[in-house]
């Protein structure tokens, strides 16, 4: 039941992944929301309408959330290609992956994925990234969700492979400093580990 409720109420939320409301996505504030742990008028990219969906599903009164309600219109990323670096730190902000580019390149975005989410403007060292408004929100949900959830999936397996190099090197590092002699062996062990870093870091 409760994982239906979240459904539910995730399906309301517009997407946007833009962590307005405290969250880190729309998935997890929906969570709270189905646990009756946060107010419904935490989300501004979804304004009064989403406001009032999710107040019918949870069947709260919305009247008292509208005045401190705060709202923000739709838009899309653009960044000013003259003036991009190629720090790829709006790369790494964006949520949904919907900027293309590699370090010292010009970066784009991929306008039909873009949620508007503002989060690759304030990384940006040389402010070349603003929010156009639009009429509405014109992205896919469906496929802004996914998006986001991929883009979780690989961080989460990038954090796991971090973690077993700073393993081996720390058995590594206790091997090579247990060894009075800094024997041949060991030595071979870490420039093995050294390789496999290297073959994971350009896979």
């Amino acid at each position: 039941m409760r994982h239906a409720l979240v459904q539910a109420i995730d399906a309301i939320l517009p997407q946007t992944q833009c962590g307005e409301c405290g969250f880190k996505g729309c998935l997890p504030y929906a969570e709270a929301l189905a646990q009756q742990a946060v107010p419904i008028n935490l989300c501004p990219p979804g304004g009064k309408t989403t406001l009032k969906a999710l107040a019918n599903l949870l069947d709260v009164d919305a009247a008292p959330y509208m005045d401190s309600l705060t709202t923000r219109a739709p838009a899309k990323a653009l960044i000013r290609e003259a003036e991009c670096i190629g720090c790829t730190k709006c790369i790494q902000a964006c949520p949904v992956d919907a900027i293309l580019g590699t370090h010292k390149k010009m970066h784009a975005i991929i306008t039909d994925e873009c949620t508007g989410c503002g989060l690759c403007v304030a990384p940006c060292p040389v402010d070349c990234i603003e929010l156009m408004p639009q009429a509405t929100h014109d992205f896919d949900k469906s496929r802004a969700r996914q998006r986001f959830q991929a883009k979780e999936v690989r961080a989460l397996r990038q954090q796991h492979q971090q973690q077993q190099i700073y393993r081996q090197n720390k058995a590594i590092s206790a091997t090579v400093q247990t060894s009075p002699d800094n024997d041949k062996a060991a030595k071979q062990a870490y420039i093995l580990a050294a390789l496999k870093r290297h073959q994971q870091k350009s896979s």
